[in-house]
């Protein structure tokens, strides 16, 4: 499969290009970016070809792994789905419920696959708890606190407009969903919802299986109090979501084997870009309950 990069911000240098260089089934075949320099400069490091148009490189390739923020990707995948690409995304799919019912309706006309990289669910550890979990009966109440450092750190994401605008909700959001929802079940209400400190979001979920759960999000956490966890109990007791041992690129190595498989099978992955929708949508409901406060 030849695949293409549409981003060239910290995270297309830090995980996209090195995963996709070092991944031994995809031949990595270009980069483009909103700035012709940046690409040209991160393409020469990976020893690829930088494109100055976008629909160039989509006519070059098979797929493409998208590092931009957002409301850019959702555009971005919309276009390269109808032009018959396979899609490698990362959260959230889109700023906007429309935006993000576009992808998916781009990819199902286009009987393309899609995955969108929810670390948790390509970490061995994490996933294999959340599969576990997952066929568990009687859970009652799940806690999530997902307490990044973005904003109070020297994180390369800091400067990041979108999470600036959208802060924690949409930005870790994702992730604490991407572990309860299979879980759980769907979320059928968001029964409130509340600020704290800095961009710090408070959510009561219910959830189709019958359990609640509550989640604490913040990217402006103290350092030293920065981390993630997911708390279950119910019938079965008391479980907590394992730490991945194992890093970033070897997570985003398995979201590009699983992208392969998709379109190798036509079988959707869990964590295809409806599921993403998904989450787009639940983040909005809980976005405007915050609003509403």
């Amino acid at each position: 499969m030849r695949i293409g990069l549409l981003g060239t911000g910290p995270w297309a240098r830090m995980a996209h290009a090195p995963a996709l260089q070092e991944h031994p089934g995809v031949d990595f075949a270009g980069v483009w970016g909103r700035r012709p320099d940046a690409a040209k400069e991160l393409a020469d490091l990976h020893g690829t070809r930088a494109y100055d148009d976008a629909d160039a490189l989509l006519a070059d390739v098979d797929a493409v792994a998208i590092a931009l923020p957002p409301g850019v990707q959702a555009e971005l995948a919309a276009r390269a789905a109808r032009a018959g690409r396979h899609l490698l995304l990362d959260k959230p799919l889109a700023m906007t419920v429309e935006e993000g019912r576009a992808v998916v309706d781009a990819v199902q006309d286009a009987g393309v696959a899609s995955v969108v990289f929810f670390t948790n669910r390509f970490l061995s550890e994490p996933e294999a708890w959340i599969t576990e979990q997952a066929g568990v009966e009687g859970w009652f109440t799940a806690r999530a606190q997902w307490l990044g450092s973005v904003f109070t750190s020297d994180s390369p994401f800091a400067d990041s407009p979108w999470r600036q605008e959208k802060g924690a909700l949409w930005d870790v959001g994702p992730h604490a969903l991407s572990v309860l929802l299979p879980v759980l079940g769907d979320v059928r209400r968001v029964a409130a919802a509340a600020s704290g400190p800095g961009d710090t979001v408070h959510l009561v979920l219910d959830h189709s299986g019958g359990a609640s759960s509550t989640l604490t999000l913040s990217l402006t956490a103290p350092p030293a109090a920065a981390g993630a966890a997911v708390e279950l109990r119910g019938e079965a007791g008391v479980t907590l979501l394992p730490e991945g041992s194992e890093g970033v690129l070897p997570a985003l190595t398995r979201a590009v084997d699983a992208l392969l498989d998709s379109a190798r099978t036509g079988r959707p992955h869990p964590c295809d870009a409806a599921f993403a929708l998904r989450v787009t949508e639940i983040l909005a409901t809980a976005e405007a309950v915050l609003n509403d406060a």
